[in-house]
């Protein structure tokens, strides 16, 4: 008597959860991802995991991008797709793990979100004097995610001491403590100078020694500089999808245009792995294309 396509699929997750001891809300997951997975290729009979091939694996993660799965969905559906398989495999009832040299293609990768530089402009001009409590300490958050490309919780987390005003650096500690020195442009000194000397002696109540502070004179934390990025994204008339990622994003993007060596850009954000950094390059084809038709003989 021929089997159905569950069951190989209920008796992966019993695996799974007898032998792995995932989670309840991960077995689910894999669950709904497998069988969506079944349905795709047509596996009814256990004879027919057989025949899958690498190609519609590939095809499959492409059809679940398209119909407005979050990246992390994706993944989580290769994820399981790659261990059902290995699982497979081990039991006999495939000749091979078909996913064994599938590289995990970027094809459904979303590219991060990034302001032009007129919508820069607009945000960092956001904060007003008449509108805002305190406008140049927004003014001077705003200039130092967009000048350092620094994370909302790095930035949180810099002291008095940790911007050199006078040389035009800032230190960063980044994941996993590491750190590195990022330089810091006019206008965010400017913004800053402004900052230290006119607001934050009358928000510096308890001796703190964080460089942003709330108006209680605690450190300003990554929520709030999340919560100040989005209110002054709405003023600006930018995409509600801004983030204080996205001025990380956009500092990236528009060194890579302004002709900066990808190495630089990766020690200035901080990146392991130089992989990490090259998302960056997709915006920057008008300018490799550009000084293709200049230089290349036959352009």
């Amino acid at each position: 008597m021929l089997q159905t396509a569950a069951k190989p699929i209920d008796t992966f997750l019993d695996y799974l959860t007898v032998e792995c001891g995932l989670s309840v809300n991960t077995i689910q997951a894999y669950q709904r991802d497998l069988g969506r997975f079944a349905s795709f290729v047509e596996a009814d009979e256990d004879d027919q995991w057989r025949k899958v091939q690498p190609d519609q694996v590939i095809k499959f993660l492409m059809e679940e991008k398209a119909r407005g799965c979050a990246v992390a969905t994706v993944s989580r559906a290769l994820v399981a797709i790659r261990m059902f398989f290995r699982f497979l495999a081990g039991e006999g009832l495939t000749e091979r793990d078909i996913t064994e040299h599938l590289e995990s293609p970027r094809l459904w990768q979303n590219l991060p979100e990034v302001l032009n530089r007129k919508a820069v402009d607009r945000l960092l001009a956001a904060p007003e004097e008449k509108h805002d409590r305190w406008p140049l300490r927004d003014k001077a958050v705003l200039e130092m995610l967009y000048a350092t490309g620094a994370r909302a919780s790095e930035v949180a987390d810099l002291t008095t001491e940790s911007v050199n005003r006078q040389v035009g650096f800032v230190r960063c500690i980044g994941k996993g403590r590491r750190e590195r020195i990022v330089p810091v442009g006019r206008r965010a000194l400017e913004a800053l100078a402004a900052y230290l000397e006119n607001e934050r002696p009358s928000l510096d109540r308890r001796g703190e020694p964080y460089l942003f502070l709330t108006h209680s004179g605690r450190r300003l934390g990554r929520e709030s500089i999340w919560r100040l990025v989005k209110k002054y994204v709405v003023r600006a008339g930018a995409s509600t999808r801004v983030s204080p990622h996205t001025l990380r994003h956009s500092f990236a993007t528009h060194l890579l245009e302004g002709g900066a060596d990808l190495r630089a850009v990766q020690e200035m954000l901080g990146h392991v792995d130089i992989g990490t950094t090259q998302v960056y390059t997709h915006v920057d084809q008008s300018r490799l294309k550009a000084i293709h038709k200049k230089y290349h003989p036959r352009a």
